[in-house]
């Protein structure tokens, strides 16, 4: 009997260090969070936004390049790239998903008309970048944490190629579907607010603007803020060409004669997808981040590139290990930015409290419970690196994140829903420290038992 009572007392004990090793990690973040978010208040005003806009500047240009080149490409062999394909693929699966919730979401709630594909957009596309850097680094930051000597570096390898795919979907398919529907820009249009828009000052814009992607809304084309897409395709039930002046129509076909314009003009419908492609900002795509992680790829990948960089007696590795301090500097930043971000409060939105509840509701609680029985199914069809705790990890963290904060700023470069983006960030994120708690104690009972 006594034995048995020996054994239960074991388990209530590792029941209770497991459930510490989940939530110290957590307590640290919110530390940070909470001393940026006084650094920030608006009455005491500690440190000004400018100062915060700049950190995020830093963060973006330098410490995040850092960190990334320093650990993924110290991690990052031929092998592991091919191994570790199942990242980007949870990626567009947990996107997908989101997706599906997010229209679930219309259903049930019925959010304004011209908030349909805002609410399927903030429900689908999740932070699949610094704040999983931050959660993954201050995990390993623990001394006794469950993914062992190698727990940082593994971790950010991970979250380095998921970052990838985030980035080309939002500059594709997000930036496309941020467009402001075409009624509604109809709308905005005669009360001249787009003008108003453009002339709001860096320094008025919200923090959340530019918290993780700063610069974006520097990247205005001529149609940013205009329902692109919508008025081309629109164009096509037309018979007359002129119903979308933007397009020159007189460009294809080299003859005179009707027979060799009809023979060599492109058919309507590819003219305009590839209008569409060129309007596309994929160029945006190769940024500080995503630049390093190419560098960091090509340079892990082949042996007598990173003989060169990586190694105790590599002859560059004097510029590695001043990476890898300017990387340190990475994770209190970015929490920091977002305590800025929480202090600035919630703005007005017209989204509805009820659609507002249901995203949350979707993207906390109901796309976790999803993604473990994803990566479960995963792990049984031998899709995941076997024996790699962190893996699995990184992987049900994708499912766990709020909205990515990257869409607000996607939201400002458009001009619409602006202010809907920004209050349902700001929310997010509030109940996401309670939501992220209960769901990284729950990871760390699944990965025990793996």
């Amino acid at each position: 009997m006594s034995g048995h009572s020996g054994l239960y007392q074991d388990r209530m004990k590792s029941s209770g260090e497991d459930l510490l090793t989940a939530i110290i990690p957590l307590m640290k973040l919110l530390s940070l969070t909470v001393i940026g978010l006084v650094l920030a208040y608006p009455r005491m005003q500690l440190i000004p936004k400018a100062t915060f806009k700049l950190l995020s500047k830093l963060v973006f240009a330098l410490f995040l390049p850092c960190l990334i080149f320093t650990e993924l490409g110290e991690s990052i062999t031929l092998q592991n790239f091919i191994d570790w394909w199942f990242i980007p693929v949870n990626v567009l699966v947990s996107t997908a998903i989101g997706c599906i919730l997010g229209l679930i979401v219309v259903i049930i709630c019925h959010p304004p008309p011209e908030f349909r594909r805002f609410t399927i957009i903030m429900t689908g596309f999740g932070n699949t970048g610094n704040l999983l850097l931050a959660v993954v680094g201050s995990v390993c930051h623990t001394p006794d944490n469950p993914f062992g000597h190698h727990c940082h570096s593994r971790g950010v390898a991970y979250v380095s190629l998921s970052q990838w795919v985030a980035v080309i979907l939002v500059y594709t398919l997000v930036y496309h579907m941020m467009e402001p529907p075409l009624t509604y820009y109809e709308i905005v249009e005669e009360g001249m607010e787009i003008e108003e828009q453009q002339s709001i000052n860096n320094i008025s814009r919200p923090l959340l603007v530019e918290a993780e992607w700063p610069g974006i809304e520097d990247k205005e084309t001529e149609h940013s803020k205009t329902p692109f897409i919508a008025r081309i395709f629109k164009s096509i039930s037309t018979s007359s060409q002129t119903s979308f002046p933007d397009i020159e129509f007189s460009r294809e076909g080299g003859g005179n004669s009707p027979m060799s314009i009809s023979c060599l003009a492109e058919p309507r419908v590819v003219r305009r997808m590839r209008v569409v492609a060129e309007q596309t900002p994929i160029r945006h795509i190769l940024q500080p981040p995503t630049i390093a992680s190419l560098l960091a790829i090509i340079i892990g990948t082949v042996p007598q590139l990173k003989a060169f960089f990586f190694g105790y007696d590599a002859p560059l590795s004097f510029i590695t290990d001043s990476l890898e301090i300017l990387a340190g500097a990475m994770v209190p930043s970015v929490m920091l930015i977002l305590g800025g971000m929480l202090a600035e409060g919630p703005n007005e939105s017209s989204l509805g409290l009820r659609t507002t509840i249901g995203i949350i509701v979707a993207r906390l609680l109901v796309l976790p419970l999803i993604g473990i029985g994803i990566v479960t199914l995963s792990d049984k069809l031998n899709f995941l690196v076997q024996g790699d705790s962190m893996f699995r990890f990184v992987l049900l963290l994708q499912y766990t994140t709020p909205s990515a904060i990257l869409l607000g700023a996607i939201a400002s470069l458009r001009g619409y829903a602006v202010s809907e983006a920004s209050a349902l960030l700001f929310w997010q994120h509030v109940f996401a420290l309670f939501s992220l708690s209960i769901y990284i104690v729950i990871y760390f009972k699944i990965i025990s038992y793996v």
